[in-house]
């Protein structure tokens, strides 16, 4: 049986942010899951894109895989283009989480 999780950041707040960030670069780096997907949502898109330590800290996701930000909610706040200078994918992602679920991703939500 794989291990495999989808980690959804929605949180816009920094502390929660970082834990989950922490969470995935480690899980990655360290390999202790078969496979890790990260998804941005919502409030953390805005604090990824207002908040430079986030950004950096984040950056670090870079590494392993490009996560991807939920482009219904940055288009409406503007912030698509950002997201996507700064590396990130930007799709519709609640077809992408539904179809990981599908697959056996456990969904890890901050």
């Amino acid at each position: 049986m794989s291990s495999k999780i989808v980690v959804i950041i929605s949180t816009g707040e920094k502390e929660k942010a970082f834990t989950a960030i922490m969470y995935a670069t480690n899980a990655q780096k360290n390999k202790w899951l078969d496979e890790v997907k990260v998804v941005f949502f919502g409030p953390f898109e805005n604090l990824i894109c207002q908040d430079e330590e986030v950004a950096d800290f984040a950056s670090q996701l870079l590494d392993f895989e490009t996560p991807v930000a939920c482009k219904r909610l940055s288009d409406e706040a503007g912030i698509s283009d950002k997201l996507k200078s700064l590396g990130y994918d930007v799709e519709y992602v609640g077809s992408i989480i539904s179809e990981l679920i599908k697959q056996g991703y456990a969904p890890m939500v901050f």
